[in-house]
């Protein structure tokens, strides 16, 4: 990178980073650490929610999931409205009047002590592992187009984070937030108008959208009944709903988010405002995806876009990586033509175009199966496809900003996670289990020392952690893991009051059991997890307690 970018790259960060502390700096008790002192308006809410949620690997592998397989992936976020509303109308009320610090403690008034030690656990074994992937997603990616080494980099980001969490909680957590959106948004405007302005003058608005349909890239909804198919219609409105009801509903690095707000009105509103807005974001993401997709194919683009992997093949593989290259180049002579038949409105039959993209396709899967499994690099190269267009393609300034946008999206999800982990650790296991009585100026220094504990734990694990096929899919499968299940018990809560403790802690262990089972050997998508995790612990509960196995 240039020094100008370097300039605003550590400017941008520096300048969030201190701001938040300073701002936010004075925090005299716990719920002024943790709650914000109820101090969050609507519009702080849903941005800071929108931010959680918004991580760098969304940043990073949407576009690159859009790059290869099109914006199918928007039906993941088709129950995201109807959970909203959900939860605005069962979950926010009750919050609100029991005035929580964490959604679990909930769970004690509802059932018991142990149902509440669970929820928590769930919550911190799936949140401690992806506060980890938050960090580790961009430094390793950074790291190998920069050439940053990858523990200097998680270090760095997630001592970032600590600071200014530490400092100031969910204050600042909350008020960061607002201007690392702003900076990701208009860093996201920039590249869309920059590709826009950078495609051949011929691609015309129709004919752009025309060319994304023939090379299968504008398909949002799928309606077939394939179980092991990932994104379906069908996947997104059941196992979407579930997931996004158990994510905002249950997950206290989301709720911590709302129940700083100052009343019920103010939450709803901010939740309904991320309800509204979220599938536009994700869609004009996706789309930004699918332009650098167009981009590429009348542009330069290597057949492999992880820097690493293309060191290796020429390294190891020179010959067979050589004679690739050769049909690639082969192959992109004929498709230039095809596409010039596209742009003059000759050619007769489109599918020619995408018989030749799939020819592509093919040629850059072998060049994957030519890295050997032993090197460790790692062979899909989805979430190198953004960033590399980031470096080799935006003006000087620019290239600055948009790494800060990564690092910034990282940044605001991991405080939100941390912040949630030490709520967590120290309402629901620490204060809850502690029998001598202390001041609110000790668990104010404790909440602080388990954030601090907790970003160190992120750091280590991000330092030992390794690509998944997609980072975003890899977040979202650990969280379906375990949200089922925890959602399940949630919802046995809200909804049927006969159901006692005994009966809900052992189906909600049942349950995971099976979830962990049907994950390792069965081939469904990962989407039907939440569902049936939380059927099943909402079955095996009523059935418990109709016997009265586990009645005391």
């Amino acid at each position: 990178m240039h020094n100008l970018d370097w300039f605003i790259l550590i400017s941008t960060i520096l300048f969030i980073v201190i701001y938040g502390a300073i701002k936010t700096r004075k925090n005299s008790n716990i719920n002024s650490f943790l709650k914000g002192d109820n101090s969050s308006n609507w519009f702080t809410i849903g941005v800071s929610v929108m931010a959680t949620q918004a991580s760098a690997i969304t940043f990073l592998s949407t576009p690159g999931q859009a790059y290869n397989d099109g914006m199918g992936f928007l039906q993941f976020y088709l129950g995201l409205p109807l959970a909203m509303i959900i939860i605005c109308i069962v979950f926010v009320p009750i919050y609100h009047k029991l005035k929580v610090f964490t959604a679990y403690e909930f769970l004690e008034k509802r059932f018991d002590k142990k149902t509440r030690t669970l929820g928590a656990i769930l919550f911190l074994v799936q949140r401690g592992l992806a506060a980890g992937i938050t960090i580790f997603a961009p430094s390793i990616i950074l790291s190998s187009v920069l050439n940053i080494d990858l523990k200097l980099l998680n270090i760095i980001i997630g001592l970032l984070v600590i600071i200014y969490t530490v400092s100031g909680g969910t204050k600042a957590v909350n008020i960061t937030q607002k201007q690392q959106m702003f900076v990701i948004f208009f860093g996201l405007f920039f590249v869309f108008f920059f590709i826009i302005n950078n495609l051949p003058e011929q691609l015309t608005t129709s004919k752009l959208f025309d060319y994304a349909k023939v090379s299968d890239k504008m398909k949002i909804l799928d309606f077939s009944f394939e179980p092991n198919n990932r994104y379906t219609f069908w996947s997104g409105i059941t196992g979407g709903l579930f997931l996004a009801l158990s994510y905002f509903g249950t997950d206290q690095s989301q709720v911590q988010r709302y129940i700083s707000g100052k009343s019920v009105r103010e939450i709803r509103l901010g939740l309904v405002f991320n309800g509204i807005f979220k599938i536009p974001m994700q869609f004009f993401i996706l789309l930004i995806g699918v332009l650098v997709f167009i981009f590429f194919e009348f542009n330069n683009s290597p057949l492999n876009f992880n820097p690493q992997a293309v060191d290796y093949l020429e390294k190891n593989r020179k010959l067979d990586f050589e004679s690739l290259k050769e049909d690639y180049k082969t192959l992109n002579l004929e498709k230039d033509e095809i596409q010039r038949l596209f742009l003059d409105e000759k050619l007769n039959d489109p599918l020619i175009l995408n018989s030749l993209q799939q020819k592509e396709m093919k040629i850059r899967d072998d060049v994957k199966d030519l890295i050997d499994e032993s090197s460790k690099i790692e062979k899909n190269d989805k979430d190198y496809v953004f960033l590399h267009f980031i470096l080799n393609y935006l003006p000087r300034g620019l290239i600055g900003l948009l790494i800060a946008v990564i690092i910034c999206a990282a940044m605001s999800s991991t405080a939100s996670e941390l912040n949630a982990l030490a709520a967590t650790t120290t309402v629901d296991l620490y204060k809850r289990n502690l029998n001598v009585k202390k001041s609110e100026k000790h668990f104010l220094k404790m909440s602080k020392f388990f954030t601090i504990t907790w970003g160190l734990i992120a750091i280590c694990f991000a330092s030992i952690g390794n690509l998944f096929e997609n980072l975003i899919q890899l977040v979202n499968i650990i969280g379906s893991i375990f949200y089922g299940t925890i959602l399940g018990i949630f919802l046995v809560a809200f909804f049927i009051k006969k159901i006692t403790a005994n009966s809900v802690f052992w189906a909600a262990c049942i349950s995971q059991t099976i979830i962990f089972f049907i994950y390792f050997n069965i081939d469904i998508s990962y989407l039907w997890l939440n569902f049936i995790g939380a059927v099943v612990t909402i079955l095996l509960s009523i059935i418990f307690e109709s016997l009265k196995l586990f009645s005391r």
